[in-house]
């Protein structure tokens, strides 16, 4: 069993580490598909990669509650190290998650399942931290919507390999829907829930 002194460490300079990866992450909500940098700047429990566990440290808090797939939840190390760093509250219930991580994008629940915001306060929904294999190789795909002027094009391997077919879904909750991130070592790519893929490289 890994002692709470044994565990990863968190940032070393808090304060500077977080608003750095704040700011990838909003620059990447901004302009979708596009590569942003995660300086990790900290330890990674587990199947967690570095640009993950920089987003943890900084998403999430006590009010955040936090869904883990079976590869992240079977990790005592990664539900330690959340716990101890973040104070997050991991739920079994993925529908009232704040954020998701999912380790196996093979077995990414159906995205009807989260939280999917309400008319009210359609931010209430989960944003999906997804780890893929590749954020600068593998299929190409061209993305369109706010942010984005005229067309992105993103090379990526990622599991599930319909990921974009199932973010369909966004398009018939509009302002509702699922933001996904995805995260390949300290790369990151948004996918805001008003971005469509126009077509893409089989």
């Amino acid at each position: 069993m890994t002692t709470i002194a044994e565990l990863p460490p968190g940032f070393v300079d808090k304060v500077l580490s977080a608003q750095s990866t704040f700011r990838s992450v909003m620059d990447a909500m901004a302009r979708p598909g596009s590569v942003r940098r995660i300086v990790p700047g900290a330890g990674t429990p587990g199947p967690m990669m570095r640009g993950t566990a920089a987003i943890a440290l900084t998403l999430f808090d006590h009010d955040t509650p936090l869904w883990l797939d079976a590869r992240m939840a079977e990790s005592s190390d990664v539900v330690k190290w959340l716990k101890f760093h973040t104070g997050a509250p991991v739920v079994q219930d993925t529908s009232i998650a704040g954020f998701a991580l999912i380790g196996d994008g093979a077995a990414l629940p159906s995205l009807e399942r989260f939280a999917l915001g309400t008319s009210e306060y359609p931010d209430r929904s989960t944003t999906v931290i997804l780890q893929v294999d590749s954020l600068d190789a593998g299929r190409g795909f061209e993305l369109r919507g706010p942010g984005i002027d005229g067309v992105a094009t993103l090379k990526a391997s990622i599991t599930p390999s319909d990921l974009f077919e199932r973010l369909h879904v966004n398009e018939a909750l509009f302002p509702r829907g699922i933001d996904v991130v995805l995260v390949a070592d300290d790369a990151v790519v948004a996918i805001p829930r008003t971005t469509r893929v126009v077509s893409k490289e089989s």
